[in-house]
């Protein structure tokens, strides 16, 4: 069991890929804590999860908001409290936003979407690193997506506050790299979850034809299985990935099962990382 005797944090796990984070961390030895919005949801999914565990694990839920920063701190205090030790944060919980032209969103709903996906991963890092300091180690995984790697145009929100969390991401594990505490970002793939169905109530004229279209197809096809990132979640929460820090892997895309083979590459390489690209790296010369 890859994460015997290892307790977690994860934030949006009352439903679709949190929950099946949660999922695999619990058949994987894992105690947890969950949280979500929807009080009814987090007592269904702690009863699932207690199903799975032998006596010797604890699943805890907690209805709250992660994006209102009293609220973080008072989780962190009772996971503490309750289990003695966190070694594992998944800050899963996450939201689209509005979605449509710039000028067409609401600006409170926008903001909020930043609050949700943005400022609850930097509330929880902010009261979680102490305790990992402390103890010399621990594990931070953040859920990106495609948000952080290309335009989504009609998502701005979305988009922003990915890409800022994989820079978070990319600043925070250099802080804490004498610590001994991993932070990386996990891009799960195209899933069939909520988010999708949003997009499909939204329709093309919000979204955009192309964007919509897209959906369609991934409705179609299933999309990526959510076993898959939930897999790379447990890989970056376990003893296997220790020294991988700082990076945005792809559970789709991305050989992570072989990047043990690859730390010290990894450790002085800007692989899995979000940069700036000039021309010389496309090979052309610009100053003639």
């Amino acid at each position: 069991m890859k994460l015997a005797g290892q307790n977690a944090i994860i934030t949006g796990a009352n439903r679709g890929f949190g929950f099946e984070i949660a999922k695999k961390f619990v058949l994987e030895g894992a105690s947890v804590v969950i949280c979500g919005r929807d009080a009814d949801q987090v007592e269904r999914a702690v009863e699932a999860l207690q199903k799975l565990t032998p006596s010797k694990q604890t699943v805890i839920g907690l209805p709250l908001d992660v994006s209102k920063e009293e609220n973080v701190k008072q989780m962190i205090n009772t996971a503490i409290d309750k289990l003695e030790r966190i070694d594992i944060v998944v800050n899963n919980a996450g939201v689209y936003g509005p979605k449509g032209l710039i000028e067409d969103v609401d600006s409170g709903e926008w903001t909020s979407a930043i609050h949700i996906n943005l400022f609850s991963v930097f509330f929880m890092c902010k009261w979680i690193l102490p305790h990992m300091k402390k103890n010399n180690a621990g594990k931070i995984i953040n859920l990106s997506g495609g948000g952080a790697t290309a335009p989504l145009p009609r998502i701005s929100a979305y988009a922003a506050s990915k890409a800022a969390v994989v820079r978070l991401t990319e600043t925070l594990a250099e802080e804490c790299r004498e610590y001994a505490i991993d932070i990386n970002a996990v891009a799960p793939g195209a899933l069939n979850t909520r988010l999708l169905d949003e997009i499909l109530e939204s329709g093309p004229d919000v979204v955009g034809k192309a964007f919509y279209e897209k959906a369609l197809k991934q409705k179609a096809n299933g999309g990526t299985p959510l076993g898959l990132g939930a897999e790379l979640c447990v890989y970056l929460a376990s003893h296997a990935s220790d020294g991988i820090s700082g990076k945005l892997i792809s559970a789709p895309w991305d050989p992570w099962q072989n990047l043990a083979r690859y730390r010290e590459d990894l450790k002085n390489s800007d692989i899995y990382t979000l940069r700036r690209i000039v021309e010389k790296d496309r090979g052309k010369n610009w100053e003639t």
